[in-house]
């Protein structure tokens, strides 16, 4: 896989890039092809599909620059894991000192596996 932070970038943005853009990052990062075999493709030489993944790749990066949407789904998710795992902390804690809960603290941790798992799992990551 190439570079992934332009893949979720692409994700994010790529509906603002023109036609031609999109096709390209699609045929780079989704497809792998090389920019020999995307040149072939698309009928134009290898420097010039390097230059439009060059531009592709600057208006993805200015986009994010100005809006920051993977940056904030990046931190979410980074929060959300931190909440689970205190939580997983403190049900292991009351656990330890009630152990009449066992059951219960195990389906709170459960539930909470199960939710952070469906939330990774999604596109935006929250």
């Amino acid at each position: 896989m190439k570079d992934w932070k332009y893949l979720q970038l692409f994700d994010v943005y790529g509906a603002l890039l023109t036609e031609h853009q999109r096709d390209v990052c699609e045929l780079y990062y989704l497809c792998d092809l090389s920019l020999t075999e995307i040149a072939e493709e698309k009928g134009v030489s290898k420097q010039g599909v390097s230059d439009m993944l060059a531009k592709s790749r600057s208006l993805l990066d200015d986009y994010e620059s100005k809006l920051h949407f993977c940056y904030t789904a990046r931190e979410t998710a980074q929060a959300t894991a931190r909440r689970f795992a205190r939580v997983r902390s403190l049900a292991a804690a009351f656990k330890a000192e009630h152990p009449a809960y066992v059951a219960e603290m195990d389906a709170i941790v459960a539930a909470c596996d199960s939710e952070e798992n469906e939330s990774a799992a999604r596109p935006d990551g929250g």
